[in-house]
Protein backbone atom coordinates (compact mmCIF):
# COMPACT_ATOMS: atom_id res chain seq x y z
CA UNK A 1 0.00 0.00 0.00
CA UNK A 2 1.50 3.36 -1.06
CA UNK A 3 1.78 6.47 1.02
CA UNK A 4 -0.92 8.29 -0.92
CA UNK A 5 -3.44 5.46 -1.16
CA UNK A 6 -6.93 6.34 -0.03
CA UNK A 7 -7.08 7.26 3.63
CA UNK A 8 -9.49 5.19 5.69
CA UNK A 9 -9.00 7.07 8.94
CA UNK A 10 -6.65 9.37 10.88
CA UNK A 11 -2.90 9.24 10.26
CA UNK A 12 -0.55 10.87 12.80
CA UNK A 13 2.29 12.30 10.77
CA UNK A 14 3.75 13.75 13.98
CA UNK A 15 2.66 12.26 17.30
CA UNK A 16 5.59 13.19 19.54
CA UNK A 17 5.57 16.12 21.94
CA UNK A 18 8.37 18.39 23.13
CA UNK A 19 6.46 18.69 26.41
CA UNK A 20 7.01 15.00 27.19
CA UNK A 21 10.74 15.36 26.67
CA UNK A 22 10.75 18.46 28.87
CA UNK A 23 8.82 16.54 31.53
CA UNK A 24 11.49 13.83 31.61
CA UNK A 25 14.19 16.50 31.89
CA UNK A 26 12.37 18.10 34.81
CA UNK A 27 11.96 14.78 36.63
CA UNK A 28 15.66 14.07 36.20
CA UNK A 29 16.55 17.61 37.32
CA UNK A 30 14.33 17.28 40.39
CA UNK A 31 16.39 14.39 41.79
CA UNK A 32 19.58 16.47 41.98
CA UNK A 33 18.20 19.99 42.43
CA UNK A 34 18.78 21.97 45.65
CA UNK A 35 15.87 21.80 48.12
CA UNK A 36 15.09 25.50 47.79
CA UNK A 37 13.98 25.16 44.16
CA UNK A 38 12.40 21.70 44.29
CA UNK A 39 8.97 23.18 45.00
CA UNK A 40 9.17 25.34 41.86
CA UNK A 41 10.28 22.35 39.77
CA UNK A 42 7.42 20.29 41.20
CA UNK A 43 4.93 22.98 40.13
CA UNK A 44 6.34 22.93 36.58
CA UNK A 45 6.13 19.12 36.55
CA UNK A 46 2.46 19.28 37.58
CA UNK A 47 1.64 21.93 34.97
CA UNK A 48 3.35 20.00 32.18
CA UNK A 49 1.75 16.73 33.24
CA UNK A 50 -1.68 18.31 33.28
CA UNK A 51 -1.23 19.78 29.80
CA UNK A 52 0.06 16.46 28.44
CA UNK A 53 -2.93 14.60 29.87
CA UNK A 54 -5.28 17.03 28.13
CA UNK A 55 -3.53 16.58 24.78
CA UNK A 56 -3.62 12.80 25.25
CA UNK A 57 -7.40 13.04 25.68
CA UNK A 58 -7.65 14.88 22.36
CA UNK A 59 -5.40 12.30 20.68
CA UNK A 60 -7.67 9.50 21.92
CA UNK A 61 -10.72 11.17 20.36
CA UNK A 62 -8.94 11.74 17.05
CA UNK A 63 -7.59 8.18 16.81
CA UNK A 64 -11.08 6.79 17.29
CA UNK A 65 -12.81 9.16 14.87
CA UNK A 66 -12.57 7.06 11.66
CA UNK A 67 -12.30 10.40 9.78
CA UNK A 68 -9.73 10.54 6.97
CA UNK A 69 -7.27 13.14 8.26
CA UNK A 70 -3.56 13.87 8.66
CA UNK A 71 -2.70 14.93 12.20
CA UNK A 72 0.31 16.92 13.40
CA UNK A 73 0.80 17.20 17.16
CA UNK A 74 2.78 19.87 19.01
CA UNK A 75 4.19 22.14 16.31
CA UNK A 76 6.39 25.14 16.98
CA UNK A 77 6.87 27.82 14.34
CA UNK A 78 9.13 30.85 14.13
CA UNK A 79 8.33 33.55 11.59
CA UNK A 80 10.51 36.67 11.69
CA UNK A 81 10.16 37.81 15.33
CA UNK A 82 6.91 35.88 15.94
CA UNK A 83 6.36 32.38 17.29
CA UNK A 84 3.41 29.99 17.56
CA UNK A 85 2.90 26.77 19.51
CA UNK A 86 0.17 24.65 17.89
CA UNK A 87 -1.26 21.80 19.96
CA UNK A 88 -2.89 20.02 16.98
CA UNK A 89 -3.03 20.83 13.28
CA UNK A 90 -5.50 18.56 11.46
CA UNK A 91 -5.73 18.38 7.67
CA UNK A 92 -9.05 16.91 6.47
CA UNK A 93 -10.49 16.50 2.99
CA UNK A 94 -11.98 20.00 3.00
CA UNK A 95 -10.59 21.99 5.93
CA UNK A 96 -7.57 22.48 8.16
CA UNK A 97 -8.38 22.61 11.89
CA UNK A 98 -6.05 24.41 14.29
CA UNK A 99 -6.72 23.15 17.82
CA UNK A 100 -5.79 24.89 21.06
CA UNK A 101 -6.11 22.37 23.90
CA UNK A 102 -6.93 23.61 27.42
CA UNK A 103 -6.95 21.21 30.34
CA UNK A 104 -7.97 23.67 33.06
CA UNK A 105 -9.10 23.02 36.61
CA UNK A 106 -12.39 24.71 37.48
CA UNK A 107 -15.32 26.03 35.50
CA UNK A 108 -15.21 28.60 32.71
CA UNK A 109 -17.54 31.51 32.01
CA UNK A 110 -17.35 33.62 28.86
CA UNK A 111 -19.17 36.96 29.11
CA UNK A 112 -20.56 39.23 26.41
CA UNK A 113 -17.22 41.05 26.07
CA UNK A 114 -15.43 37.80 25.31
CA UNK A 115 -13.67 37.75 28.70
CA UNK A 116 -12.78 34.33 30.10
CA UNK A 117 -13.35 33.93 33.84
CA UNK A 118 -12.31 30.80 35.70
CA UNK A 119 -13.85 29.68 39.00
CA UNK A 120 -12.13 27.03 41.11
CA UNK A 121 -11.96 25.76 44.67
CA UNK A 122 -9.27 27.38 46.81
CA UNK A 123 -9.36 25.70 50.18
CA UNK A 124 -12.90 26.14 51.47
CA UNK A 125 -13.60 29.13 49.24
CA UNK A 126 -14.44 29.69 45.58
CA UNK A 127 -11.92 31.77 43.72
CA UNK A 128 -12.41 33.66 40.46
CA UNK A 129 -9.75 34.90 38.10
CA UNK A 130 -9.55 36.22 34.56
CA UNK A 131 -7.51 34.18 32.09
CA UNK A 132 -5.99 35.03 28.74
CA UNK A 133 -8.49 34.33 25.98
CA UNK A 134 -7.64 31.08 24.15
CA UNK A 135 -9.70 32.47 21.24
CA UNK A 136 -7.30 35.40 20.89
CA UNK A 137 -4.32 33.08 21.40
CA UNK A 138 -5.41 30.76 18.61
CA UNK A 139 -6.23 33.67 16.30
CA UNK A 140 -2.62 34.78 16.58
CA UNK A 141 -1.53 31.23 15.76
CA UNK A 142 -3.69 31.35 12.64
CA UNK A 143 -2.18 34.69 11.60
CA UNK A 144 1.31 33.20 11.79
CA UNK A 145 0.21 30.09 9.87
CA UNK A 146 -1.24 32.37 7.20
CA UNK A 147 2.08 34.21 6.84
CA UNK A 148 4.09 30.97 6.77
CA UNK A 149 1.87 29.33 4.17
CA UNK A 150 1.59 32.51 2.11
CA UNK A 151 5.37 32.81 1.91
CA UNK A 152 5.40 29.50 -0.01
CA UNK A 153 3.31 30.97 -2.82
CA UNK A 154 5.37 31.86 -5.86
CA UNK A 155 3.67 34.99 -7.22
CA UNK A 156 1.15 37.73 -6.57
CA UNK A 157 -1.77 35.84 -8.12
CA UNK A 158 -1.33 32.66 -6.05
CA UNK A 159 -0.85 34.77 -2.92
CA UNK A 160 -4.08 36.65 -3.62
CA UNK A 161 -6.03 33.43 -4.19
CA UNK A 162 -4.62 31.98 -0.98
CA UNK A 163 -5.61 35.08 1.03
CA UNK A 164 -9.11 34.97 -0.38
CA UNK A 165 -9.81 31.40 0.73
CA UNK A 166 -7.73 31.16 3.91
CA UNK A 167 -10.48 32.09 6.39
CA UNK A 168 -12.89 29.58 4.90
CA UNK A 169 -10.25 26.82 4.75
CA UNK A 170 -8.63 27.14 8.21
CA UNK A 171 -10.76 26.78 11.34
CA UNK A 172 -9.79 27.70 14.89
CA UNK A 173 -11.04 25.38 17.65
CA UNK A 174 -10.52 25.64 21.42
CA UNK A 175 -10.97 22.24 23.10
CA UNK A 176 -11.58 21.97 26.84
CA UNK A 177 -9.95 18.64 27.69
CA UNK A 178 -10.94 18.38 31.35
CA UNK A 179 -14.12 16.29 31.43
CA UNK A 180 -15.14 17.84 34.78
CA UNK A 181 -14.99 21.42 33.50
CA UNK A 182 -18.35 23.18 33.07
CA UNK A 183 -18.44 26.06 30.62
CA UNK A 184 -21.05 28.82 30.72
CA UNK A 185 -21.37 30.70 27.40
CA UNK A 186 -24.90 32.02 27.92
CA UNK A 187 -23.86 35.62 27.21
CA UNK A 188 -20.98 34.90 24.83
CA UNK A 189 -21.12 36.08 21.25
CA UNK A 190 -22.04 33.59 18.54
CA UNK A 191 -18.58 33.55 16.91
CA UNK A 192 -17.05 32.71 20.30
CA UNK A 193 -19.53 29.93 21.02
CA UNK A 194 -18.76 28.35 17.65
CA UNK A 195 -15.05 28.03 18.50
CA UNK A 196 -15.22 26.46 21.99
CA UNK A 197 -16.11 22.82 22.55
CA UNK A 198 -15.58 20.05 25.07
CA UNK A 199 -13.21 17.22 24.23
CA UNK A 200 -16.01 14.65 23.89
CA UNK A 201 -17.72 16.92 21.33
CA UNK A 202 -14.67 17.27 19.07
CA UNK A 203 -15.39 14.54 16.52
CA UNK A 204 -19.04 15.51 16.02
CA UNK A 205 -17.90 19.12 15.65
CA UNK A 206 -15.33 18.25 12.95
CA UNK A 207 -17.86 16.15 11.03
CA UNK A 208 -20.45 18.93 11.22
CA UNK A 209 -18.05 21.60 9.90
CA UNK A 210 -16.79 19.33 7.10
CA UNK A 211 -20.33 18.47 5.97
CA UNK A 212 -21.30 22.15 5.97
CA UNK A 213 -18.31 23.13 3.83
CA UNK A 214 -19.01 23.73 0.15
CA UNK A 215 -15.37 23.39 -0.87
CA UNK A 216 -14.15 20.67 -3.21
CA UNK A 217 -12.53 17.71 -1.39
CA UNK A 218 -8.77 17.37 -1.60
CA UNK A 219 -6.91 14.26 -2.69
CA UNK A 220 -4.89 12.30 -0.15
CA UNK A 221 -1.73 13.58 -1.82
CA UNK A 222 -2.83 17.20 -1.40
CA UNK A 223 -3.56 16.57 2.28
CA UNK A 224 -0.09 15.12 2.83
CA UNK A 225 1.54 18.00 0.95
CA UNK A 226 -0.14 20.58 3.19
CA UNK A 227 0.84 18.65 6.31
CA UNK A 228 4.42 18.22 5.09
CA UNK A 229 4.71 21.94 4.27
CA UNK A 230 4.06 22.72 7.93
CA UNK A 231 6.05 19.83 9.37
CA UNK A 232 9.22 20.85 7.57
CA UNK A 233 8.99 24.32 9.16
CA UNK A 234 8.57 22.96 12.69
CA UNK A 235 11.42 23.72 15.09
CA UNK A 236 11.69 22.04 18.51
CA UNK A 237 10.54 24.32 21.30
CA UNK A 238 12.94 23.75 24.19
CA UNK A 239 12.81 25.36 27.61
CA UNK A 240 16.18 25.58 29.33
CA UNK A 241 15.06 24.73 32.85
CA UNK A 242 18.65 24.70 34.16
CA UNK A 243 18.91 28.35 33.11
CA UNK A 244 15.46 29.13 34.51
CA UNK A 245 16.41 27.76 37.93
CA UNK A 246 20.01 28.96 37.79
CA UNK A 247 21.41 25.42 37.80
CA UNK A 248 24.64 24.52 36.05
CA UNK A 249 24.27 21.15 34.36
CA UNK A 250 26.74 19.25 32.19
CA UNK A 251 25.55 18.35 28.73
CA UNK A 252 25.24 14.54 28.65
CA UNK A 253 26.55 14.30 25.11
CA UNK A 254 29.65 16.31 26.04
CA UNK A 255 30.05 14.19 29.16
CA UNK A 256 29.89 10.97 27.13
CA UNK A 257 32.29 12.43 24.57
CA UNK A 258 34.79 13.39 27.29
CA UNK A 259 34.47 9.94 28.85
CA UNK A 260 35.17 8.31 25.47
CA UNK A 261 38.29 10.45 25.01
CA UNK A 262 39.49 9.54 28.50
CA UNK A 263 38.98 5.84 27.74
CA UNK A 264 40.95 6.21 24.50
CA UNK A 265 43.77 7.94 26.40
CA UNK A 266 43.86 5.10 28.96
CA UNK A 267 44.17 2.55 26.14
CA UNK A 268 46.91 4.64 24.50
CA UNK A 269 48.88 4.83 27.77
CA UNK A 270 48.53 1.07 28.25
CA UNK A 271 49.81 0.48 24.70
CA UNK A 272 52.81 2.76 25.28
CA UNK A 273 53.60 1.00 28.59
CA UNK A 274 53.39 -2.39 26.85
CA UNK A 275 55.69 -1.18 24.05
CA UNK A 276 58.22 0.09 26.59
CA UNK A 277 58.19 -3.30 28.35
CA UNK A 278 58.71 -5.14 25.06
CA UNK A 279 61.60 -2.87 24.06
CA UNK A 280 63.22 -3.37 27.46
CA UNK A 281 63.16 -7.11 26.90
CA UNK A 282 64.63 -6.65 23.40
CA UNK A 283 67.51 -4.62 24.88
CA UNK A 284 68.18 -7.43 27.35
CA UNK A 285 67.82 -5.10 30.30
CA UNK A 286 71.45 -3.89 29.85
CA UNK A 287 72.24 -0.68 31.74
CA UNK A 288 74.59 1.79 30.04
CA UNK A 289 75.49 5.44 30.42
CA UNK A 290 73.93 6.14 27.05
CA UNK A 291 70.28 6.75 26.49
CA UNK A 292 68.24 3.57 26.62
CA UNK A 293 66.57 2.17 23.47
CA UNK A 294 63.21 3.10 25.02
CA UNK A 295 64.13 6.78 25.07
CA UNK A 296 65.24 6.73 21.43
CA UNK A 297 62.24 4.78 20.17
CA UNK A 298 59.36 5.80 22.42
CA UNK A 299 59.97 9.50 22.99
CA UNK A 300 59.58 10.55 19.31
CA UNK A 301 56.15 8.85 19.27
CA UNK A 302 55.07 10.79 22.36
CA UNK A 303 56.24 14.08 20.83
CA UNK A 304 54.30 13.40 17.64
CA UNK A 305 51.13 12.55 19.63
CA UNK A 306 51.37 15.73 21.69
CA UNK A 307 51.73 17.86 18.54
CA UNK A 308 48.88 16.12 16.68
CA UNK A 309 45.90 18.33 15.74
CA UNK A 310 42.81 17.44 17.76
CA UNK A 311 39.62 16.92 15.77
CA UNK A 312 37.94 19.82 17.59
CA UNK A 313 40.71 22.13 16.35
CA UNK A 314 40.36 21.21 12.67
CA UNK A 315 38.91 23.85 10.29
CA UNK A 316 35.95 21.65 9.26
CA UNK A 317 35.04 20.97 12.90
CA UNK A 318 35.18 24.68 13.72
CA UNK A 319 33.06 25.60 10.70
CA UNK A 320 30.43 22.94 11.46
CA UNK A 321 30.41 24.11 15.07
CA UNK A 322 29.90 27.74 13.97
CA UNK A 323 27.04 26.68 11.68
CA UNK A 324 25.47 24.70 14.54
CA UNK A 325 25.72 27.68 16.88
CA UNK A 326 24.17 30.06 14.34
CA UNK A 327 21.26 27.67 13.70
CA UNK A 328 20.64 27.14 17.41
CA UNK A 329 20.38 30.90 17.94
CA UNK A 330 18.20 31.30 14.88
CA UNK A 331 15.83 28.55 16.07
CA UNK A 332 16.05 29.50 19.79
CA UNK A 333 17.19 26.10 21.05
CA UNK A 334 20.26 24.35 22.41
CA UNK A 335 23.06 23.68 19.93
CA UNK A 336 23.06 19.90 20.41
CA UNK A 337 19.46 19.75 19.12
CA UNK A 338 20.84 20.76 15.69
CA UNK A 339 23.45 17.99 15.93
CA UNK A 340 25.59 16.89 18.85
CA UNK A 341 29.38 16.52 19.11
CA UNK A 342 29.32 12.81 18.30
CA UNK A 343 27.24 13.45 15.15
CA UNK A 344 29.60 16.26 14.13
CA UNK A 345 32.58 13.92 14.39
CA UNK A 346 30.68 11.29 12.40
CA UNK A 347 30.06 13.85 9.65
CA UNK A 348 33.81 14.46 9.49
CA UNK A 349 34.53 10.72 9.41
CA UNK A 350 31.95 10.02 6.68
CA UNK A 351 32.59 13.25 4.70
CA UNK A 352 29.23 12.83 2.91
CA UNK A 353 29.05 13.89 -0.72
CA UNK A 354 25.24 13.76 -0.98
CA UNK A 355 22.04 13.44 1.02
CA UNK A 356 22.07 9.61 1.07
CA UNK A 357 25.58 9.55 2.53
CA UNK A 358 24.58 12.17 5.12
CA UNK A 359 21.73 9.89 6.23
CA UNK A 360 24.37 7.32 7.24
CA UNK A 361 25.21 9.60 10.18
CA UNK A 362 23.24 8.48 13.23
CA UNK A 363 20.29 10.75 13.96
CA UNK A 364 20.09 12.35 10.51
CA UNK A 365 16.52 11.59 9.48
CA UNK A 366 14.84 12.86 6.32
CA UNK A 367 13.51 15.82 8.29
CA UNK A 368 16.92 16.80 9.65
CA UNK A 369 18.47 16.38 6.20
CA UNK A 370 15.74 18.65 4.78
CA UNK A 371 16.48 21.34 7.37
CA UNK A 372 20.28 21.29 7.46
CA UNK A 373 21.53 18.96 4.71
CA UNK A 374 22.28 21.48 1.96
CA UNK A 375 24.38 23.72 4.19
CA UNK A 376 26.21 20.81 5.86
CA UNK A 377 27.11 19.31 2.45
CA UNK A 378 28.32 22.73 1.29
CA UNK A 379 30.67 22.95 4.29
CA UNK A 380 31.93 19.38 3.85
CA UNK A 381 32.53 19.96 0.12
CA UNK A 382 34.98 22.75 0.94
CA UNK A 383 37.25 20.29 2.73
CA UNK A 384 36.97 17.23 0.46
Amino acid sequence: MGLFDKLKGPVFLKETSDAKEQLEQLKELYTTAPNEIKEQIEQDINMLSYGINGEDNVAFELKNSFIPMVVLHDLHFLYEDLSAQIDYLIVTKKLVFVIECKNMIGNIEVNSNGDFIRTFDFGRKKRKEGIYSPITQNKRHLDILRMIRRSDKSNFITKAIFDRYFDSSYKSVVVLANKKTIINMKYAKKEVKEQIIRCDQLIDYIKKIINASSGAPMSDKDMYEIADSFLIKHTPNTTDYTKKYGIVKIDKESEKHSEAINNENIVLREEITTNQFDLSEMAGGVETNQSSPQEHLIMPEIVVASNAVKIEDTPIYLELKAFRYAKSKEENMKAFYVFNNAQMEDIIKVMPKNRNELKIVNGFSDQKCDKYGVEILRIVNKFV
